[in-house]
């Protein structure tokens, strides 16, 4: 971290907002007006609606993440966490990775933490859970399913198969029904592999509280997406939750009991409970409370955007509804985080910022492999898409927005080869302890031990 004289702009969160808000300001700052200062725990940005497509091997998991300091030259990028802010004096305090936590002085703030995934608490949750909402949960969803695929072709055991091909997806929005759709998109593939292991003998569940899943792209493409994942052998339960999952007994409120090893919760996210320690005002939800500007209400150098605010929706309050909030997903946060970056140069420079405002364009959804839904909305009218089109409209809308063009490139060359190759199915699950087979070979044996003690007991007797 280097020391300067000029005025220290703190982005916290190296998220799609904080990546593309510090390239925003960098590039349009003059030469030595400020310095940018990036924190977040992670040195890279994840691309999470291509989760999914990396945890069924449809792309590799390098590709869908972005290195801050490669994109970010110019900026101060610190692998660590912002812990609190003191408001009064302008100072924020980093933990890093490793030795004591530091206070960092800033004059201006932007707030992108993004969001976490909101739970509940179940019995066996914490325990038995899988989130989708980092790469290394999608990297480690993938060995995990194909690693219990591997158990169940290779035991006797009828009740540890049965558990082992059992898959619990709780939550039914984009996260759920995509995930759910990819994942067993790549069992079905794999099972060709497999002597003993068919598709009919796996069991594909998903849950959902609310009455229909893919919310996002409205009531009829909802309809679809549930009637396409049934009549692949996906289970579906609405208006309904799990109670618990303690050792993988999954309990449904709906009196469902099924064993299973495998639990990818993708229930809905809430703001970064860190939030509460920055002494930033918060809405009823835990969102930092801002203006239609992405100003934080009541502060003149602070702005936030993304997940974690709660940013007016001002199309929706021009046409009525004065309770109209941007909804969380990558459309806002890629146009929020662009129209920050002006704001704060505009607001370090003294002049007037601009109004954030943004129609909705509509929502698309991938269900596998050539399955998808697709909502487009062209002013008035909305235009839905199913099936194999509205699949090439989820990997072009999506594909375009990853950002870099080293990733845009490296994203289609994936999809590309995907088109000649079959798809992989290998299992990697030693990479979750990859010490443990050196740790066995090179770990003091005892045995030399107790030879020797046998000889000193020879030659005493």
């Amino acid at each position: 971290m280097s020391t300067t004289e000029r005025p220290r702009i703190l982005v916290v969160g190296g998220g799609y907002v904080g990546l593309y808000a510090a390239r925003r300001i960098l590039k349009k700052m003059r030469y030595g007006e400020a310095t940018v200062t990036v924190v977040d725990p992670r040195s890279y940005m994840t691309y999470q609606p291509f989760l999914p497509e990396a945890a069924a091997g449809s792309i590799s998991p390098r590709h869908v993440v972005v290195p801050l300091r490669r994109v970010l030259p110019k900026a101060e990028v610190l692998t660590g966490r912002v812990t609190t802010i003191d408001q009064d004096r302008k100072v924020a305090t980093v933990a890093p990775l490793v030795g004591e936590a530091y206070e960092l002085p800033f004059d201006y703030l932007v707030i992108a933490m993004g969001a976490v995934s909101r739970t509940f608490p179940i019995p066996g949750l914490a325990e038995q859970g899988i989130g989708m909402k980092g790469i290394e949960e999608s990297i480690g969803l993938r060995n995990h399913v194909l690693e219990q695929l591997d158990k169940a072709d290779s035991t006797t055991d009828e009740e540890v198969r049965r558990k082992a091909l059992t898959f619990v997806f709780v939550g039914g929005g984009f996260a759920g029904a995509e995930t759910i759709g990819e994942v067993e998109d790549m069992a079905r593939d794999a099972a060709k592999y497999y002597t003993s292991v068919k598709r009919e003998d796996m069991r594909f569940i998903l849950v959902d509280a609310a009455d229909k899943i893919l919310p996002e792209v409205g009531p009829k493409l909802g309809a679809y997406g549930k009637e396409h994942l049934e009549s692949r052998g996906v289970e579906i339960y609405l208006s309904t939750s799990m109670d618990s999952c303690v050792d993988g007994h999954v309990v449904l409120k709906n009196g469902l009991e099924v064993d299973s090893s495998t639990i990818v919760w993708t229930a809905g996210v809430k703001p970064n409970p860190a939030l509460a320690r920055f002494g930033l005002p918060l809405g009823p939800r835990g969102h930092v409370d801002t203006s239609e500007k992405l100003q934080v209400q009541g502060t003149d150098y602070v702005w936030a955007a993304g997940d974690n605010a709660q940013v007016p929706d001002m199309v929706g309050r021009r046409a009525g509804n004065p309770n109209a909030w941007c909804p969380p997903n990558a459309q806002h946060a890629l146009r929020q985080a662009k129209v920050l970056g002006d704001n704060v140069i505009s607001g370090m420079r003294g002049f007037p910022q601009k109004e954030y405002s943004h129609a909705n364009k509509g929502a698309v959804a991938g269900l596998g492999l050539h399955k998808g839904v697709a909502m487009i909305v062209m002013g008035k009218v909305k235009i839905k898409l199913k099936g194999r089109l509205a699949w090439y409209m989820h990997r072009g809308y999506h594909g375009m927005a990853m950002p870099t063009w080293n990733r845009k490139i490296r994203i289609f060359a994936d999809w590309t080869l995907a088109m000649f190759l079959k798809r992989e199915v290998v299992s990697l699950g030693a990479m979750e302890t990859p010490r443990e087979e050196f740790y066995e070979a090179a770990k003091p044996s005892p045995a030399p031990v107790a030879a020797k003690a046998e000889g000193e007991k020879a030659k005493a007797s």
